[in-house]
């Protein structure tokens, strides 16, 4: 089953970071609610965009977060001692983003993990930047994938994500990420991929064509979640079509059911 993460509880977006300034629950809450209503299988909470106030802000997203659905929770910052506190504020196994192979984050982010009961984003991403290729991506990703096996994470608890970049800045891109994302859920058998499924169309205009129709293809390629705006109900179209092609909809159930719910239209 496709893993949506629902990626706008974030304060780097004006809104969520102007809510979380006032303190404005409501706000939260209606966009928690509407997320779970529209498909999310996590939602993910980032606290990290007021300088000097991440952890404030992030216990309040949280216990406000907490009242307003029962999904899990998709817990997003690059510090420990952050990600610490959120993990003991949490009722059920959350999924913790993110690890890399970077040595100043790695190392802290594997102290932290060990004895943890969660799923895991892991970044292809190491001291050398930016992965150049396939083969880089996927070199990364198995190391990834062994080092969290040494401390105990099973393969399915694992979500690699191959840092999808810009079609924009370098024609290429695009076909990287989807034989990347095949070469890892074919020779890492039971890891999952993600990412953030609109970085693809940074710098274009008309981007939610660009990411309706790159997740198509990522999925026939094998891309089994995304972090992702549920609230988008043509790229969830995207997403429950696909779903069935794939054969994952026995007699086309669920797909029926959203077209009689108006979720799919022509």
């Amino acid at each position: 089953m496709f893993t949506v993460i629902g990626e706008r509880i974030n304060t780097t977006l004006k809104k969520v970071k102007a809510a979380t300034a006032d303190r404005d629950a409501a706000y939260i809450r209606d966009d928690v609610q509407k997320q779970e209503a529209s498909g999310a299988t996590y939602i993910d909470v980032n606290a990290g965009a007021r300088i000097g106030h991440e952890e404030e802000d992030m216990t309040w997203l949280l216990s406000v977060v907490k009242e307003a659905t029962r999904l899990p929770l998709c817990l997003d910052s690059p510090d420990p001692a952050i990600l610490e506190m959120a993990y003991g504020m949490v009722d059920q196994p959350p999924m913790i983003n993110s690890i890399s192979l970077e040595k100043d984050r790695f190392d802290p982010m594997i102290q932290f993990l060990k004895g943890k009961e969660c799923r895991i984003i892991a970044l292809c991403m190491d001291d050398n930047g930016m992965p150049k290729g396939v083969d880089d991506i996927f070199s990364r990703a198995t190391t990834l994938v062994s080092e969290l096996e040494a401390i105990g994470f099973k393969r399915d608890d694992i979500f690699i994500d191959p840092l999808i970049q810009p079609v924009s800045v370098a024609a290429e891109n695009g076909t990287i990420a989807m034989e990347a994302v095949e070469k890892i859920m074919t020779e890492l058998k039971g890891v999952h991929t993600t990412g953030g499924l609109s970085n693809i169309s940074y710098g274009l205009p008309q981007r939610k064509v660009v990411n309706r129709i790159f997740l198509a293809m990522m999925m026939a390629r094998g891309f089994d979640s995304a972090i992702m705006d549920p609230l988008d109900k043509e790229i969830m179209a995207v997403l429950k079509t696909a779903t069935t092609l794939q054969g994952h909809d026995n007699f086309c159930m669920n797909y029926l059911k959203a077209v009689r719910a108006g979720d799919i239209t022509a």
